[in-house]
This record gives structure tokens, sequence and C-alpha cells, in this order.
């Protein structure tokens, strides 16, 4: 029996557009910039900035995460905290990433042109840490050694929903305090402990302890909008963080992208890795925040099944999440760093994320086995949605079942009609984004 595949059309989803123009300059303006030679005038220093004497040291809390222009965003830091006669340096924040090793998490920051040379200061990646303190329910507190020995830290990291943790705090400033600068021993600790009681609870206790031992001065907090642009850079002075974060996860969650439609048989992802979401793919996006294997009763989309086409060159063989996911093809075990995906997942108390889907070589064979699975009699039934990946849903594919749907919603643009999907000469998908 010869297998019919659905026929496919492009829609472009309208999001809120807003971006900050010139990243660069907003990260200057708003930690304090003295002096932009040729561009700006004198800016009033942050309140917080003024503590730093010259000649001091500062540690800039950099992590994992494919934030959108991270690297100029490092630079424009490390220009800042210059400016104000101190001598910065830059420490992995990352937990167990990159293997879980020193030479991996510089290596993760090289990918994203974060080194001594682009920056103008020096990299200081170590997985030494040193314990501060131990809650009341004892959970040892852990700083990278590095940032412990400057004289004051300032953190840098996007906020937005976290794929597995919900409370006040999920993926911000807080969670690359406790967890990012607590490296793999700390990460350890606070997984741990997240089996027994809440994040939240955990912060409460663990993060003042952070702020007064490592001399934190405050934080950069980033979010994008849905097009994985800079949406809003805001400096936020230590004493704030654990009052203002909260509000901002709010509005990071408004601007979150999301899939066109609320119900799949089929989402097929071509990347997944540690650059895109903690979890290879952002389960916020994809409705697995609560279950591998499917959506919780109030949770959206309602996705049957997953199919991994590939890994992202930035993750380096990191296949986190690849578990979450139903299918893969096997190109993507073949470059599976097992040993690093392993680390990653073991720390994060998530090994099922590390388990190997049923793959297939090629997109045929899978989508084959998917029409199979989907239960449906007609190709122009089946409900299948084609994304790059969690972080770029502004424009997908959506198979002929969604065409009636997609002309009438106000929020959608159509592109093109449904065509049959183009297959390269060993059966895989040609990509036409």
């Amino acid at each position: 029996m010869t297998l019919e595949f659905p026929r496919f059309f492009k829609v472009r989803q309208r999001f809120d557009p807003s971006q900050v123009t010139d990243v660069y300059a907003e990260v200057i303006r708003t930690i304090g910039e003295a002096l932009v030679p040729n561009t700006y005038s004198i800016a009033t220093r942050h309140e917080s900035l003024a503590k730093v004497g010259d000649g001091e040291s500062v540690a800039i809390a950099i992590g994992s995460r494919g934030i959108s222009q991270i690297g100029l965003i490092t630079k424009a830091v490390v220009k800042a905290v210059q400016s104000l006669g101190a001598n910065p340096f830059i420490v992995p924040a990352m937990g167990s990433h990159g293997g879980g090793t020193a030479e991996g998490q510089a290596g993760l920051l090289a990918g994203y042109g974060i080194t001594a040379g682009t920056m103008g200061c020096p990299i200081r990646s170590s997985m030494e840490t040193i314990e501060v303190g131990v809650t009341s329910r004892g959970v040892t507190v852990h700083i990278d050694a590095n940032a412990l020995g400057a004289n004051h830290v300032i953190i840098v990291n996007r906020i937005k929903p976290h794929t597995r943790i919900i409370g006040k705090y999920e993926s911000g400033l807080v969670k690359m305090m406790l967890i990012g600068l607590g490296k793999h021993r700390g990460a350890v600790e606070y997984h741990r402990a997240m089996t027994r009681q809440l994040f939240d609870d955990i912060v409460a206790e663990a993060a003042p302890m952070i702020m007064a031992n490592a001399s934190v001065l405050g934080g950069i907090a980033l979010i994008e909008n849905a097009f994985d642009e800079i949406a809003k850079v805001e400096f936020i002075a230590a004493n704030r963080i654990l009052e203002r974060e909260p509000q901002l996860l709010e509005m990071a969650r408004q601007k979150m992208p999301r899939l066109p439609f609320d119900n799949a048989d089929l989402v097929i992802v071509d990347r997944i890795g540690k650059n895109i979401s903690g979890t290879g793919m952002d389960t916020n996006v994809v409705g697995r925040k609560f279950n591998d294997c499917a959506a919780g009763p109030s949770e959206w989309p309602k996705v049957q099944q997953i199919y991994v086409r590939g890994l992202t060159p930035e993750t380096k063989g990191n296949a986190a999440g690849i578990g979450i996911a139903e299918y893969c093809r096997t190109q993507v075990v073949r470059e599976m760093d097992v040993e690093v995906t392993r680390v990653n997942c073991l720390t994060a108390l998530h090994i099922s994320a590390a388990a190997i889907p049923a793959n297939w070589e090629t997109d045929k064979e899978v989508l084959e086995v998917a029409i199979g699975q989907s239960g449906r009699s007609m190709a122009s039934d089946i409900r299948w949605i084609w994304i790059r990946d969690t972080l770029h849903v502004g424009e997908v594919f959506c198979s002929e079942a969604y065409w009636g749907e997609a002309q009438s919603r106000n929020d959608l643009e159509v592109i093109g009609s449904p065509q049959p999907l183009s297959w390269d000469t060993e059966g895989n998908l040609h990509e036409s984004w």
C-alpha cells in the first residue's frame, strides 16, 4: 500500500515585533556607562554600580543559553565595567553544561564568540566551588570560586518560563545565581532538593546567602520577543532581584513564541540544542512541561508525537531533551555525545530526557511510520506542524488539515497554497524556510 503524505502550506504568525533596536547602546545605558565616545553623553551611574572602585575586580556571569546577541551584550557589560575603572573577567555560570568540565564550558562561550580576545578581558572557567552556607532544610549553597574571589559580581541572563521549574523564579537571574554559579556540585544539590521542596522556597534562603557572600551588584535581565530578538534590557540591583524578577517573568510569558494551533498529531522539529532550550526544545512551546510524553490536562498545545531531525552545531553533541521526542533521525543518534548528554540529564534529575527515541535513517521512513500512528485514514485530515526549532516559530509549515482555520484567523498570514512535500534522492525533506 502506498502511503499518501499530507500537503503543506506556510503561515506567518503575527506576534508583537517590538524590540530594542540598538542592544549594545541599551546595555551601556542601563548599567550607567560613563561615556561612549562619539555617540553618547555622560549618563547617571546606577546606585549599586557606584560602589565599584578603581582597580576592583568584577566577575561577569554568562550562561550557556543561546540568547540573542549574547556576544554583543557581554561585550557591552565588559565595556561598562571598564569605564568604571574596574577590571572585569567572565565566568561561565552554567551548572553542569559543557560536559561538566571547565574546558567544555569555556568552549560553549567561545561558540557564542565570547573569548578573551573578542571581549577584551579574561575568561576564568573552573568547576571549583566554595560552600557559603546551608539552608534550614539542609541544602548546601555553592558559589563558583572565581566569582566568590571577585570584589563584585554581575549576572547576565534571559528571563523566561523554565521548561520544568514552576513558580515565581523560573529561568532567569535567580536560577543563574544558584544553579549556574553553583557549577556541577551546586546544580546537583539544587536539583535533588527540588524533589523535596519548591524552588521558590530554596531561593528564599539561598539567594540572599549568595548575594551577600559574592557581593552581587545586580543583574542584566533580558527579555526576548517571539522572534528571538531582544525586547527589553533592564539592570536590576541585587536588593531588588527577588522582587523584580517575578514581574519580568510574567512579561516574558506574554511574549513567548507559541505554535499556531492547539492540537497536532505530529510536530516536526528540525533541530534541538542547549542553545535553544535547557531541554533542547522548549517544553512550554510543545506542551511537554509536566510530562515528557503528553500534555497535562490544562496544558497547551496537545501534541501527540514529536519528531526531531537534527542537533544544532552550538549544542556540541549535547542532545538533552531528545527523550521528549517519539522519533528522531538515526543521524541524530550518531551526532549525540552520550556522556555529555547523560551528565546534563542526570544532574537535572531528568534522565528520561536522554532516552533515545525510535529512529530511522531518513525523513521519509519516519514520516511513513508517523502516518500509521496518526489514526487518520485520509492525508487531508493529518494534522502536522513543521518548525525549525522552538525559538523560531514566526513562520511554520502546516499540513492541509489546518487550511480552513488558518484562513479565518487574523493573527495568521497564509503564505502560498498547500503543496506536496519535496524530497531529495535519499528520502529526506527539502527545507524551504
